[in-house]
């Protein structure tokens, strides 16, 4: 096996017991970009110079007895919306062509220091406002979208490009992308992790969080992002636990919602058939199903849109009006419509959250997690505008994507996404774990147990 398809967890250990070095890695994945980057184009900037700089530090550092952790020496791709010093950070947007920031977003600053070596910066879609990603193709198919807004970062894991990727999530950026390239993909709790240095989306519903090859190791770089940042007012003051202490527990016993509205809606027969396998192997295992009704569906999308698209525009509201002609037509007609909202109806959305908020707590008094398809489908076609479902119903691609993920971003709960099988031609279906607030452990271990009993996590794509 290439050091490339290792995971960070294997990847870690050869690298602590001296079997392999941070050098001999990020050469290896350096040569899977040179091989591969011309289908996926999962990178708006590659960082070979500066990546073979800081592995060889590492290797230094390790021989010299300085190993820092199970990161030390890890290839890492960011996503372009986060700040990197002396690295173009564009948002994948013509708008920011040519900046270079002079100081590394928090997110980047805990993962460089925890000994991880950039290996370059993912596309987004552009200013992560969308989730097809459309300069990116999915490893798996590339005929075929990625999904977005952190596209590159899961199209460069399934294709052997990086070992992680930072990736942010609005609406489902993470897992969205998680699902459709096989990958696996965590947004923890609203205020886990400090956003301070990444361009925002909607700063009420905007998370930070790890894309990986599998659940622990999304838990060993959530053990590195979490915290309170003073200076982000938005993070949470609340302990942080080693998220990878009781990964292996079992679930014996665990509550586990199965949604009968709203979640398996207009899903593919393939994503429901996945998902409703997936949690008979977790019954399998010890965990006791239950049957929930979601509270306040029918608002949940209403509500989320009313939210996002004026605080989009907020933020992008100046550059609108000087360069609006810069960004990509999809994305200007957002923020176009964003101007358009009623401060009175975006505050109706601010207390339809709050009951949203309200009626998911009143259900999770009764069950540990919720299981639900991640997206509908598997990864549609490049230039794919309306998604057909029986009855002659057709649905816009964007609206489709969010509409199983959004209700995590509005309630602000933890939400892992990992790969549950693949449809007859070979593409993954996810399905995602949705826990408690800042309850990542739990929703880990249900992860980890599934990945433990299947082998549906952590395959490479076949490019």
């Amino acid at each position: 096996m290439e050091p490339y398809a290792l995971s960070l967890g294997a990847a870690a250990a050869e690298i602590a017991a001296r079997r392999l070095s941070p050098v001999e890695l990020v050469d290896s994945v350096l040569r899977r970009i040179d091989a591969t980057e011309g289908a996926i184009n999962a990178f708006a900037c590659v960082t070979a110079d500066l990546a073979r700089a800081a592995a060889r530090r590492a290797e230094e550092e390790i021989a010299g007895g300085r190993h820092r952790g199970p990161l030390h020496g890890i290839p890492l791709g960011v996503k372009d919306l986060c700040d990197t010093a002396g690295v173009p950070t564009t948002s994948s947007s013509k708008v920011r062509e040519g900046n270079v920031p002079d100081r590394d977003s928090v997110v980047v600053e805990h993962l460089l220091a925890a000994g991880m070596v950039m290996v370059g910066k993912t596309h987004t879609h552009e200013f992560a406002y969308g989730a097809i990603t459309p300069t990116t193709r999915n490893p798996w198919d590339v005929r075929r979208i990625p999904g977005g807004s952190s596209g590159g970062s899961a199209a460069a894991l399934a294709a052997g490009t990086c070992m992680v990727g930072v990736g942010t999530d609005t609406g489902g950026s993470i897992r969205i992308p998680a699902a459709l390239c096989g990958t696996v993909g965590l947004k923890p709790t609203y205020g886990r992790s400090s956003k301070r240095g990444i361009a925002p989306l909607s700063w009420s519903l905007d998370h930070v969080g790890p894309l990986a090859r599998n659940v622990r190791d999304c838990a060993l770089v959530l053990n590195a992002i979490a915290g309170a940042d003073p200076l982000d007012p938005s993070t949470l003051h609340a302990p942080v636990p080693d998220h990878t202490a009781g990964l292996d527990g079992g679930i014996a016993g665990l509550r586990v919602g199965v949604p009968v509205n709203h979640f398996f809606d207009h899903v593919s027969d393939d994503v429901a058939a996945a998902v409703r396998g997936a949690a008979s192997v977790l019954e399998g295992l010890g965990a006791r199903l239950q049957e929930v009704t979601i509270p306040h569906a029918d608002a949940m999308m209403a509500a989320g849109w009313a939210i996002i698209l004026p605080e989009a525009s907020a933020y992008h509201q100046e550059a609108l009006r000087e360069r609006g002609d810069l960004y990509a037509p999809d994305v200007r007609l957002f923020l176009e419509a964003g101007e358009l909202v009623l401060a009175t109806d975006y505050l109706r959305a601010l207390r339809v959250r709050t009951l949203i908020q309200q009626g998911w707590a009143e259900m999770f008094a009764d069950i540990d997690v919720l299981i639900a398809p991640t997206v509908p489908l598997a990864a549609p076609v490049v230039g794919t505008a309306m998604i057909p479902w029986p009855g002659g119903v057709t649905e816009d691609i964007t609206q489709a994507l969010v509409r199983l993920t959004l209700p995590a971003n509005l309630t602000g709960l933890p939400s892992l996404s990992l790969a549950v099988g693949f449809d007859a031609g070979g593409l993954p279906l996810g399905m995602q774990v949705i826990g408690r607030p800042l309850d990542e452990a739990t929703v880990l271990r249900v992860g980890q147990a599934y990945e433990c009993a299947s082998d549906t996590v952590g395959r490479l794509a076949p490019l």
